[in-house]
């Protein structure tokens, strides 16, 4: 049985992307945090990814980031394969009265370029950071829309194969979506309307001014750490009990906006989640309401070895 990329290294054999074992993670994420990737892996293009898949089946563990902008990966790694979505993946078109965007495309540029064509309702995006496949697979929304109310189609690299499934198989709600475990989300068509370049730029722009003005968009976070309770704001809550500014270790509950984390510059994966845990706690206490993690969390953690004397 396949237990280890490292030890197999026939899976790579005449694969065109790039394969990096033992790969600091920290610096492909948001945060800057996180350990090692027991293998990263790059793949060239859809075939390539495909090819891995059949490959290993499930007897290496797999896992699939983007931008890593919505993530916090545990200070012991990744084990098996990670796998990194980029070039080859982020391909921009036009298709009628909508986009067709890869999944390492980034939000914004997918905004940007529907705005170039005169096509509207793709505006919220450059208010969300991170990538399509991304904002697919946890339905990203913001300033008054979410992926649920423009996506069309997706298409997902599942088990070596290519498959597409309509918006209606996906069971979009609120910050979620029903993807088939181990799939990668490699495509996507986004629907538009006509629009005016000019009226859709100054929307844009709208989005971008409100975002700096009450998000720290320029510090080492993540995005919103919890979902909003029904009914409630997340950072009112969080605000009510007391943890504007708190802090551990080198991570800190933001004074601009509370519902973010930032790493402060020392931050480990371990200390940004402990102070989440902490605010979760908090609310409870002051206020009886549950949140839940926004922010996806993957990993192991790193445990000191035990000092015997």
């Amino acid at each position: 049985m396949i237990v280890s990329a490292q030890q197999n290294p026939d899976v790579f054999t005449a694969l065109r992307g790039r394969v990096t074992h033992a790969a600091p993670l920290a610096p492909q994420t948001w945060f800057r945090v996180g350990g090692q990737a027991e293998t990263l892996f790059r793949p060239a293009d859809t075939d390539d990814l495909c090819t891995l898949q059949r490959r290993v089946s499930n007897l290496v563990p797999m896992t699939i980031i983007g931008a890593a902008s919505n993530l916090i990966i545990r200070d012991g790694g990744l084990p098996g394969i990670t796998v990194k979505l980029g070039r080859g993946f982020n391909e921009i078109t036009t298709d009628g009265d909508g986009m067709i965007a890869g999944a390492a495309a980034l939000d914004a540029t997918v905004a940007e370029h529907a705005a170039q064509a005169g096509l509207a309702g793709l505006e919220f995006l450059c208010g969300i950071p991170g990538t399509i496949g991304g904002a697919i697979a946890m339905n990203a929304g913001a300033y008054g829309s979410d992926i649920a109310s423009v996506l069309d189609w997706v298409e997902l690299a599942l088990d070596g194969d290519i498959v597409r499934l309509e918006v209606s198989r996906l069971s979009l709600s609120y910050r979620h979506a029903a993807l088939p475990p181990g799939c990668a989300v490699v495509r996507a068509r986004l629907r538009t309307r006509p629009g005016n370049t000019a009226d859709i730029i100054a929307r844009m722009q709208d989005i971008r001014a409100a975002r700096d003005a009450a998000q720290p968009v320029r510090a080492r976070t993540g995005g919103s750490t919890f979902r909003n309770p029904d009914g409630q704001k997340a950072w009112e809550l969080i605000d009510a009990a007391g943890c504007r500014g708190l802090s551990r270790g080198g991570a800190q509950v933001s004074e601009k906006h509370c519902n973010f984390l930032l790493n402060t510059g020392e931050a480990t994966a371990a200390d940004l989640e402990a102070l989440g845990e902490e605010i979760r706690q908090r609310v409870k206490s002051s206020c009886g309401m549950t949140l839940h993690w926004e922010i996806k969390r993957i990993g192991i953690p790193f445990h000191q070895p035990e000092c015997h004397s």
